[in-house]
């Protein structure tokens, strides 16, 4: 016997869920509602099948094909307009003429005994047996009254109440006879129910209905889709589950990674190549798809979650369905009854409240309240770029397809034939991006000079000499599964605000150019790279009485690129020195701050028992430094701040010093002492380069082991900074521990909270209030200046739901005071 599984309807009801995949191919247990049934039929022997397919019908065929996975032969008459439920049958009648048949839903979950269905037809001398079913609610199926010889007396499809008369509904699933053909008008809508049968049965023709046990489920709306999920996973319903059942009711698939410290409490499921870490939580009745990744702090409960989905680190998700390859970001929150479509960002602490539906490929806002439907708007991101150009999650965020769109806008908005410089760090994830940077510019139409691993201010420095532009991709700092794709201008500097603007518009409308074969760009692969820079490096840099002083200094390279170029440039100065860490580890990329904070105390160890003058520690990039003293005391960014302004101030004795807002005022008082004085500039980066490129401007500092050394370049550079204070100290002949001791202490401590976005305006706007008659300094943010010289500053984060908070005072008691009355005016407005 042949089977007809039918699987062209839309599912209307399941919408977004079936907006851009048809009902039949919507995941139980992840496995597609239709693969549980043809399942079924090949249990019972029904392994020939004409599978019936009209919406989105591509993808059924595509997914089962001729059915040979299955160990079924699967044939497909394809439908061109909606044909009801008996037209679409007889539109496979060529398939079918030759014996009985059996008709099922594609999209009705069921583990009913087919074989015990055919067997009662049979008996009966059928010409069509309906099987039945008893549910609780009949509303919203076909009712049925049979006699005790299981002869159908009455149909009535979806009654209201009033007109219940029986709990026995039709469960879609029919035995037939190829005669039943001769009462379906090909091409035009038939119905079993409404149309069919009731001419049988006025012609006296034997109908039967036939009561089946076992589980049913009509698929049809959101409640029953969760339902189903929770049935399968109790075993209610017999079917097979694709994987190991490690402890009672808990499924884990092939190559799924849990790590023991994540909390599961079944019976739930985990998808094939699944990652949940820990610290995430599962409770009852969750279904993990393949290739989810579920980061720590996660709490999902009933959360039924498709294929390719990655939940942020806190977030909470409840009773809802998400749809494929969508994101859902930190400390996300989805109620109960949600439902977020394909393709969809929800961003960081936003929440979806319970019932809503968000349709494909729409973006949430991070810190959105969502109480109403999202359909019609589009997805687009508010700033495509953050603080360090574009960031955001390998593979996550920051796919290969989305570094080929940014490169290929990037490449639009310079002319054909320029050249751009390219380079990583030494990271496999920013190795492989940079292979679809590289392609993507060179097929529009712009030339690359590739210098592959590189430190960051070497990557700026070349991108200086003679290119249009360049990138740099490199592993966020503190953060091992991000990335950072920095695009620099013809300086070599960040991209000015305007540029990336210009950037945004070309890549939010996607005008790409593409280059004609004769004008792919050219790769080259510069050559001596490391030497040049050092060439430059130590010709710009006062490095007088270095070579004489006998300095012994003891330099980590922290495993990143920096040691790349320390053997050429510590060779040509003629310094001892001892170089620790100098191999590349593609494993770390970056550093934690406990990782960088006990490689420090190392280094300090190191430093005392070698009897060094000082020790340097470069970050994996070779950008930023961090500073030893002579008797292993680590000195903090702050201070080492401090250390290298005076020393700078106190041999140039005039011009400008570039710093940030958040800097302590003690910087005012050392270079007012040396007769330097200090320009205020914002926290962001690229104010400090914008100041340093004037020629006043004789030193710049971030206070997080950020250095620009302006007489070389204007941005920050570790190797630049490390040459400079060499010199300095070679030429003072004071060590690094004396010149801080000449430094007043200060006083200045931070403090992050968490702000929703939407409350952001008004938070700046009561502090503006609280601050009344004091003076207020809004370079970057507000800060509040008090009449005994204490200040504290308030500042938005640009990327992320947190206000940050710096206060100084006499000292830490009135810092942390100062510190405590203002959180709680932030705290005030933003709840």
């Amino acid at each position: 016997m042949k089977a007809v599984v039918m699987a062209g309807g839309e599912g209307t009801r399941l919408r977004p869920m079936t907006a851009s995949m048809p009902k039949p191919l919507l995941p139980v247990a992840n496995r597609p509602i239709m693969e549980h049934v043809l399942r079924l039929l090949k249990r019972h022997g029904l392994t020939e099948t004409v599978v019936t397919v009209q919406f989105l019908a591509s993808l059924v065929k595509n997914y089962f094909g001729d059915g040979e996975e299955l160990g079924m032969e699967l044939t497909y008459a394809n439908e061109e307009k909606p044909l009801g439920t008996a037209g679409s049958v007889k539109n496979a009648e060529e398939a079918l003429k030759d014996d009985s048949f059996l008709v099922i839903s594609g999209d009705a979950l069921t583990d009913f005994d087919l074989t015990e269905l055919i067997d009662f037809h049979r008996e009966r001398g059928a010409l069509v047996t309906v099987c039945l079913t008893r549910v609780p609610n009949p509303l919203e199926f076909g009712i049925t009254i049979v006699d005790e010889d299981g002869k159908v007396e009455r149909f009535l499809e979806k009654p209201t109440w009033g007109q219940v008369f029986s709990d026995t509904v039709n469960t879609g699933i029919y035995v037939m006879e190829p005669e039943v053909f001769d009462y379906v008008d090909p091409d035009v809508p038939v119905d079993w129910s409404g149309d069919v049968f009731p001419q049988l049965m006025k012609e006296g023709k034997p109908i039967y209905g036939y009561i089946a046990e076992g589980y049913w489920e009509d698929v049809g709306t959101h409640e029953s889709y969760v339902k189903a999920q929770a049935d399968v996973l109790e075993g209610k319903v017999d079917v097979d589950i694709d994987g190991f059942e490690i402890s009672p009711g808990v499924w884990i698939a092939e190559g799924a990674e849990v790590h023991p410290d994540a909390v599961l409490r079944g019976p739930l499921y985990v998808g094939d190549y699944a990652k949940v870490e820990a610290g995430a939580e599962l409770r009852e009745h969750t279904v993990i798809g393949s290739n989810v990744v579920v980061k720590s702090g996660a709490f999902l409960h009933r959360a039924v979650v498709h294929d390719n989905v990655y939940i942020g680190p806190q977030s909470n998700l409840r009773g809802c369905v998400i749809g494929k390859n969508t994101d859902v970001m930190r400390a996300a929150r989805i109620e109960d009854g949600a439902v977020i479509g394909d393709e969809c960002l929800v961003g960081e602490e936003s929440i979806v409240q319970g019932n809503v539906r968000v349709y494909p490929f729409k973006t949430v806002e991070a810190g959105a309240f969502v109480n109403t439907s999202v359909i019609w708007e589009s997805r687009g991101q508010a700033h495509l770029f953050g603080a360090r150009g574009v960031s955001g999650i390998l593979n996550v965020e920051i796919t290969p397809e989305l570094a080929v769109r940014l490169a290929g806008a990037y490449a639009t908005t310079l002319k054909k034939g320029a050249t751009v410089t390219t380079a990583r760090d030494h990271s496999r994830g920013a190795r492989a991006l940079k292979r679809a940077v590289i392609s993507a510019l060179q097929t529009s139409a712009i030339d690359v000079r590739d210098l592959e691993n590189v430190p960051l201010p070497v990557a700026r420095q070349q991108t200086a000499r003679g290119s249009a532009g360049g990138i740099m991709i490199r592993t966020t700092p503190g953060v091992p599964d991000s990335v950072d794709i920095m695009f620099f201008d013809e300086r070599g500097a960040d991209l000015s605000q305007a540029s990336q603007r210009k950037l945004d518009r070309v890549y939010a409308r996607q005008e790409y150019r593409r280059a004609f074969p004769g004008e792919i760009g050219d790769l080259s692969f510069p050559a001596s790279v490391f030497d040049s820079y050092t060439g430059t490096l130590l010709r710009a840099v006062d490095t007088t009485g270095v070579a004489e002083s006998g300095l012994k200094v003891v330099v980590d390279a922290s495993n990143g690129s920096a040691g790349l170029v320390l053997p050429s440039l510590l060779g040509r100065l003629g310094v001892d020195s001892l170089t620790i860490n100098p191999g590349l580890d593609e494993s770390r990329p970056t550093e934690s701050a406990e990782a960088r904070r006990s490689g420090l105390v190392r280094l300090g160890e190191i430093v005392a028992s070698a009897r060094a003058a000082f020790g340097v520690r470069f970050d994996p990039v070779g950008e930023r430094l961090s500073l030893v003293d002579e008797r292993g005391r680590i000195i903090e960014d702050q201070r080492a701040l401090l250390v290298m302004l005076d020393l700078i101030a106190a041999e140039r004795r005039s011009g400008r010093v570039a710093l940030p807002v958040t800097t302590t005022r003690i910087a005012e008082q050392v270079a007012a002492y040396h007769g330097t004085q200090v320009e205020w500039t914002t926290t962001s980066p690229d104010d400090l380069t914008r100041v340093c490129r004037d020629d006043t401007t004789v030193f710049g500092g971030d206070g997080r082991g950020g250095f620009i050394v302006p007489e070389f370049s204007s941005v920050f550079d570790g190797t630049a900074a490390f040459v400079r204070l060499l010199g300095l100290v070679a030429r003072t002949q004071l060590t690094l521990s004396q010149i801080d001791a000449r430094i007043p202490q200060a006083h200045v401590l931070r403090r992050d909270l968490a702000t929703p976005w939407a409350v952001k305006g008004l938070v700046m706007r009561r502090v503006v209030e609280e601050a009344g008659e004091r003076f207020v300094d809004t370079t970057d943010g507000v800060r509040v200046v008090e009449s005994d010289g204490r200040w504290v500053m308030v500042l938005p984060d640009p990327a992320e739901a947190v206000t940050h908070l710096w206060a100084e005072g006499p000292d830490d008691a009135s810092a942390q005071a100062l510190l405590d009355e203002w959180s709680s005016v932030v705290d005030s407005a933003g709840h």
